[in-house]
């Protein structure tokens, strides 16, 4: 950087050398020695002003230099130290800035990544219904169809619709919660109010199948978001319902100690083969034992919800048979 381009820079050091000059030639009118004095004294302190300049202003191109590299995403570059004062503080408050924008930029590459695995995964389930649907369709259109016929195909094409409908909300959710933009209620909730919510919607299913549901609180009580929480106990609720045979049961107990809140569902279907128990809540895995109607999601979210309230969650199999699931919801303890 040719630091006579600096016109600040250029119009001091111009002032500064004519006074130096008037000074040295008023000087030298009574003594030749003092004249050469002030002289050379002058010439030093603008030769340490020059390099002094000079430094700082290569400092700043640098630091220019560094920001242009940044701004065109290389991000091999790094802000570095300045040893001057107010240049010091600059880099600095660069580097934070800078920090803090990458950081930005990680995150929002990061909502970009779940929200294209999102699209992907729907895309990617919606082959079989959109095919199934098709066919129907096909099928529908054939003049010599009967009413009964057409009927069946009707409630087919809407049980399709409704799965897709269902796979889409889950998947949605599921993004929502990994990137962040959920924002979970922290409220003090009585387990009883908790099952209920839950079990709610599938009390009519479960008496259908003649499936006993039994649940105790224990008088437990949580920390967190019961509508999302009711989801996610609702969807295991759920496939335990679909793994349980008919005159069967499925149990719900909650206990309260001064570490953890503990609830535990259980059903007394076939449980789990072991080689399945590490993935079950994997998205869209299927364990040996899943219905043909499966698609590996409802557990997938039960995990997202319950991780997203700083909860725990694990599948076994009970001593006495059956799946049992536990989810533990710790208390911060000083």
């Amino acid at each position: 950087m040719n630091i006579f381009r600096n016109k600040s820079f250029l119009r001091m050091f111009l002032i500064s050398a004519i006074l130096l000059t008037a000074a040295s030639v008023f000087v030298f009118t009574y003594t030749v020695a003092g004249g050469s004095v002030v002289l050379a004294a002058g010439a030093i302190v603008l030769t340490m002003m020059f390099f002094d300049a000079r430094k700082k202003y290569t400092e700043m191109e640098k630091l220019s230099e560094e920001l242009d590299a940044i701004l065109h995403d290389d991000t091999k570059y790094f802000i570095t130290e300045c040893e001057e004062g107010e240049l010091a503080i600059l880099s600095s408050t660069i580097k934070k800035m800078t920090g803090r924008l990458k950081e930005q930029a990680s995150l929002l590459a990061g909502e970009k990544q779940v929200l294209t695995d999102a699209i992907a995964d729907i895309f990617h389930q919606m082959r079989t219904p959109l095919t199934s649907l098709r066919l129907t369709c096909s099928m529908l259109s054939e003049e010599d169809l009967g009413y009964g016929d057409r009927i069946r195909f009707v409630r087919g094409i809407k049980k399709q619709l409704e799965r897709m409908q269902w796979l889409v909300e889950t998947l949605l959710k599921m993004s929502k919660i990994e990137a962040g933009t959920v924002q979970f209620r922290k409220e003090r909730t009585e387990v009883k109010a908790l099952f209920a919510k839950a079990c709610e919607p599938l009390l009519i299913p479960l008496e259908l199948r003649n499936i006993t549901l039994k649940t105790d609180d224990g008088g437990a009580a949580f920390t967190g978001d019961v509508d999302w929480l009711a989801e996610a106990v609702g969807n295991i609720v759920k496939n335990c319902m679909e793994h349980t045979p008919e005159d069967g049961s499925i149990t719900l107990n909650a206990s309260e100690n001064a570490l953890f809140t503990e609830m535990v569902i259980q059903d007394t279907g076939k449980g789990f083969e072991d080689t399945d128990i590490p993935h079950i809540f994997e998205r869209f895995y299927k364990g040996k034992n899943s219905g043909s109607e499966s698609v590996g999601i409802g557990l997938a979210l039960c995990r997202t919800i319950i991780t997203g309230l700083d909860g725990t969650i694990k599948a076994e199999n009970a001593p006495d048979g059956g799946a049992r699931f536990v989810i533990r919801f710790y208390k911060n303890v000083v």
